[in-house]
């Protein structure tokens, strides 16, 4: 018989009520692939831009960058998977709503007994995230200063504590003082209710007058300006998502006018790209939630069904840490 799973599909690009259920066939793995049964998968903001569009894709098309799980059946050439290992990745191609599937190996990671499945698939795409962002984009010290922006979601919330666990001073910034809170609460120096007064102007401030060493930025067109205007001279401005909408072209002269700025675009998967460092940056991150310097935060659970009011909360910022589909 052949193996199908539940998996959601979108036909078209557009809002939540594009998505639709439907049982997909699941074949055996090639050389390279493992075929992984999943227990739970994440959502995460590159869900939304591909959804909408914003991140045009090949349609028909499963959604999904992340999940946990049971490696089923391991293709030829695969050696560090084998059946019945745990695991877990975020990697490309999409596709992770659902059951079951078939895909590359070098992303996808053993998954240590002490974490659990759905920490696992609410952790991979966020935690490598924050990996990058303090360890592969600019050299971070104990006592530098960093704004991250969105401090209380799920990339927000590992950061905090990533950052409290390496001596860095974080400053985030959050859309309620709900969240402030729940920054503050996970290792944040300081965080700053962006809905307020000038909050470049408190990031200064806070910054010793001077800005910070690097702005850590996924919300995009509605912080972008004060972004720059938080940073230091010869700060660093890492814009690795677009939240609120993509950043519209501007003036490179500006960086020199304030202050011989750095900008750069990360993306993650172009830094797991190559199997050893994926697995090398995981390994991090599974060190930093094993011992307890990051404690994975799960605010939010849909069923694969529900998937469509999981992307309208996410979208509508009423999430805080990670959300996760149950399986």
């Amino acid at each position: 018989m052949t193996r199908t799973a539940r998996t959601a599909l979108i036909d078209e690009h557009g809002g939540p009520e594009v998505f639709h259920i439907a049982d997909q066939p699941v074949g055996e793995p090639g050389p390279g692939e493992v075929r992984i049964a999943h227990k739970a998968c994440g959502l995460n903001f590159i869900d939304v831009y591909q959804r909408t569009g914003l991140y045009p894709m090949q349609l028909p098309h499963a959604l999904g960058m992340e999940a946990a799980g049971v490696i089923e059946a391991v293709g030829e050439g695969v050696t560090h998977l084998k059946e019945g290992d745990r695991a877990a990745y975020a990697a490309q191609p999409p596709g992770a709503y659902c059951d079951a599937r078939v895909m590359p190996a070098a992303q996808v990671c053993p998954l240590p007994d002490g974490i659990s499945f759905e920490e696992g698939a609410a952790m991979m795409l966020k935690g490598l995230t924050v990996q990058y962002l303090f360890h592969r984009t600019t050299p971070l010290k104990r006592g530098d200063t960093v704004l991250f922006h969105a401090a209380a979601g799920g990339v927000g919330l590992i950061a905090c504590q990533w950052a409290r666990s390496e001596g860095i001073r974080l400053i985030g910034t959050a859309g309620t003082d709900e969240k402030c809170a729940l920054a503050l609460e996970h290792g944040a120096e300081h965080c700053i209710n962006y809905r307020g007064a000038d909050w470049a102007a408190q990031v200064r401030d806070l910054a010793d007058g001077t800005g910070v060493d690097v702005v850590m930025d996924a919300v995009g067109k509605d912080t972008f300006d004060g972004s720059l205007d938080s940073l230091r001279p010869l700060g660093m401005m890492i814009s690795f998502g677009n939240a609120s909408g993509p950043v519209p072209p501007f003036n490179i002269g500006v960086l020199g006018q304030k202050g011989s700025l750095k900008i750069t675009r990360p993306t993650l998967f172009a830094h797991i790209a190559d199997h050893a460092d994926c697995q090398e940056m995981a390994q991090m991150l599974f060190t930093k939630v094993s011992g307890g310097d990051v404690r994975i935060r799960i605010d939010q659970r849909f069923a694969l069904a529900d998937v469509a009011e999981a992307h309208r909360t996410l979208e509508a910022r009423k999430t805080t840490g990670s959300t996760v589909l149950t399986l």
